[in-house]
């Protein structure tokens, strides 16, 4: 099975680190993408990294992932709680997927708590802050390695 990961990311997340603080913390998202390429590397892992605000880019994504990744971990954020497009592309997508909030989106608005993505999902980690994409890849190094071995 392929050590590739695509590590996907939904709208607004270019912007963490100066939008909203006090949900989403002070890092950025390429501090978040550093973070996960070092842990990659540790666990001999191959990413791909992305982030779009437009929703079919996403797809694209999930799609190109079909051919060629082992595990897909995803944040689809706002696309969360509206977008079935995304869930089908991910239902095309035969290995592990792991859907990834930092918030606790379960303490936040009643909107927020319906979760497309996690019909889909092998797992699903919320509330952990930017942690949350570690502990997926640590997820997904095993789930390969239990594949392969």
């Amino acid at each position: 099975m392929s050590r590739l990961v695509y590590v996907l990311n939904g709208p607004n997340l270019n912007l963490l680190g100066r939008r909203q603080p006090h949900i989403y913390g002070h890092e950025t998202l390429a501090d978040i993408e550093r973070e996960c390429r070092a842990l990659a590397a540790e666990l001999k892992l191959e990413l791909r990294f992305h982030q779009s605000n437009r929703e079919y880019e996403i797809i694209d994504w999930i799609h190109q992932a079909r051919d060629a990744a082992g595990a897909i971990v995803i944040n689809p954020a706002a696309f969360t709680h509206t977008s079935v497009a995304i869930l089908d592309a991910l239902n095309t997508f035969d290995p592990p997927v792991i859907e990834v909030h930092i918030s606790n989106v379960h303490k936040r608005e009643a909107f927020r708590h319906h979760s497309f993505v996690s019909t889909r999902a092998d797992g699903v980690i919320a509330g952990f802050g930017t942690q949350g994409y570690l502990l997926a890849l640590r997820r997904v190094a095993t789930l390969i390695e239990d594949k392969a071995g």
